[in-house]
């Protein structure tokens, strides 16, 4: 039933869940504010770069969160997606979590039409259509996989439409539709389940605000973007 309700989505929005990485092409940088129970804690930034058909997003993670002035959670982390023709090609990225190293390294194979893999969760191949759990990407909407940037772990989830709704974000009004983003599998421990509510902006495909509860209430909301 799920994924019935999910494709008669893709059926109403074709535009504006379209895979085309194309639709970013006149922006330089998306900026996005982290907040945590309703404090600014950091940043999460998109920088693309386009040359001859390859697009390169520049990815900057960067927040702290203290208690008592002592810093009890902390991730920076950096990444770098390569698009060619619209299609991902590689993904790399570094992140320190809490003094935690974790990484990963991704390539396409073009004689077995699959991405290679080596992350510190995940070592091995995976479907050439799931795509990197990125908050720039629209296309996290229409996917039924994600990897996880961080670590190369492999998801499944699903996506419900919930409702459209009219949302402030720095004082500017914009029609969103919501969606919720939750792990396919419930089993799974409650720290390694998805469970994001997401606000999107179909005209401009851009994703407004992520919101997320997992010891406090977190969200990531888009404070800026730049454009050629």
């Amino acid at each position: 039933m799920k994924k019935i309700l999910l494709c008669f989505i893709l059926l109403i929005y074709p535009q504006a869940l379209s895979s085309h990485v194309s639709h970013y092409k006149n922006i330089k940088k998306i900026e996005m504010e982290i907040f945590k129970d309703g404090k600014n804690i950091g940043y999460c930034n998109y920088e693309f770069s386009k040359n001859n058909g390859t697009i390169e997003i520049f990815n900057e993670t960067n927040f702290e969160v203290k208690l008592l002035g002592i810093k009890v959670f902390s991730i920076i982390s950096k990444g770098r997606e390569v698009y060619k023709n619209n299609k991902l090609f590689s993904f790399s990225s570094n992140t320190l979590q809490n003094d935690k190293k974790k990484f990963v390294n991704l390539v396409f194979d073009e004689t077995e039409n699959v991405f290679n893999i080596k992350g510190s969760s995940y070592t091995g191949k995976a479907n050439r259509n799931y795509i990197i759990g990125n908050w720039w990407n629209h296309r996290i909407l229409e996917s039924e996989t994600q990897i996880s940037p961080m670590s190369g772990s492999i998801k499944d989830q699903v996506v419900t439409f919930l409702k459209k709704e009219k949302i402030q974000i720095y004082g500017k009004e914009y029609l969103a539709h919501k969606f919720s983003l939750k792990s396919k599998d419930e089993s799974l421990n409650e720290n390694k389940k998805l469970d994001f509510e997401i606000w999107f902006e179909p005209k401009k495909n851009l994703i407004l605000k992520v919101r997320y509860n997992k010891m406090g209430t977190w969200e990531y909301v888009l404070r800026n973007v730049i454009t050629n």
